[in-house]
């Protein structure tokens, strides 16, 4: 999949002070979005390489949001898969398939982008710890545990929580990358999820003899 060319606004100011003000801000957001922790003794500008992921401006806070988004979106599709096994509703099978298709082409991508930023960038993002994604296991575990009469609901506010926290942590990528094509496969990332988000809220609003 190649990045179309970035339609986000204007580029952060990339003065020394603003970039470092902006990056620290940033990976708070990451990891606050995320429920990530940094790397145990180490600080977030030291787990993540500055080479290049998809062109020759892409630095460490954007290997950080590739390594957090390939983490999160493994996550979604094991929601979405268990999600095809429990619902019947043909309007909510539609949405999740192209939510499983849709970010199984992103995922490839990311994880290439990973890996042209070398053996480092893969490392890093092997050691960054994941556990704090708990939305994501306790999500799965009601799904799973959900009778069948409120399956349908519970998929839909756990995906909904999910798909949002996917838009903040993008939102703040897109505003303060480095990486133009990074930077626009977040600012997608963050109208796709944002956009699904609603559909799922007029989903679950819906009686189900409206659907």
């Amino acid at each position: 999949m190649r990045p179309r060319p970035s339609c986000a606004g204007p580029r952060a100011d990339r003065r020394p002070g603003v970039r470092q003000a902006l990056t620290a801000g940033l990976v708070a957001v990451l990891l606050a979005a995320t429920g990530c922790t940094r790397p145990s003794g180490s600080p977030a500008a030291r787990a993540t390489p500055s080479g290049a992921v998809a062109d020759a401006s892409a630095s460490g806070i954007d290997v950080l949001f590739l390594a957090m988004m390939v983490a999160h979106t493994e996550q979604t599709l094991q929601l979405v898969r268990v999600g095809l096994e429990r619902t019947a509703d043909p309007e909510i099978r539609t949405l999740i398939a192209a939510i499983e298709a849709t970010e199984t082409d992103e995922l490839s991508t990311m994880r290439g982008w990973l890996r042209d930023a070398g053996p480092s960038a893969v490392a890093a993002a092997a050691r960054h710890d994941h556990s704090g994604h708990s939305d994501a296991a306790a999500g799965l575990a009601r799904l799973r545990a959900a009778p069948a009469a409120q399956a349908d609901r519970v998929l839909l506010d756990v995906l909904a929580a999910h798909q949002a926290t996917a838009a903040r942590l993008a939102r703040a990528q897109s505003d303060a990358g480095t990486s133009a094509q990074v930077r626009e496969l977040a600012r997608r990332i963050e109208q796709s999820r944002t956009a699904e988000v609603a559909l799922m809220a007029k989903l679950a609003a819906a009686p189900p003899s409206g659907r």
